[in-house]
């Protein structure tokens, strides 16, 4: 199966989130949980925020926290692509950087879904990822960020 844009849909490219990158920029040192935090609560509609929490809460071995950190910017996600005129399908390349938050919470989604057994969960994100970017997962796992 391709997974080529046979119906030519048009990309839905995101908008730019002024501050988002700057703020999540200072989660270094003895404070990370602290910038992050802050980050969300100054940008709660940002997937990138959410999806860097549930980052965050998944290393520290926390998968349910992650998972719903992730679920969050999933949501936040799919507001801001049916903002950007997103009609449910088609594509949302991650080349295009202020699309990479919600790719990001997807991809942490199905991590955390597939941690805690959710099988239909992990599918259904598997297929919504593939369909928006087939790249990327495997970008996401390269460290591209």
């Amino acid at each position: 199966m391709s997974n080529a844009n046979l119906l030519g849909l048009p990309e839905t490219l995101l908008p730019e989130e002024p501050g988002v990158a700057d703020s999540l920029s200072r989660a270094i040192g003895y404070d990370v949980d602290e910038v992050l935090e802050q980050t969300v609560k100054s940008f709660p509609t940002s997937s990138l925020a959410w999806a860097t929490l549930a980052d965050r809460a998944w290393y520290r071995g926390e998968p349910v926290q992650s998972y719903a950190f992730a679920r969050v910017g999933y949501h936040r996600g799919l507001d801001a692509l049916r903002r950007a005129g997103w009609k449910g399908q088609g594509p949302v390349p991650w080349s295009h950087e202020p699309n990479r938050g919600v790719l990001l919470s997807l991809y942490m989604l199905r991590r955390a879904a597939e941690s805690i057994g959710e099988t239909g969960e992990v599918e259904r994100l598997t297929e919504f990822l593939d369909g928006a970017d087939p790249r990327a997962v495997e970008a996401i796992e390269a460290g591209e960020r």
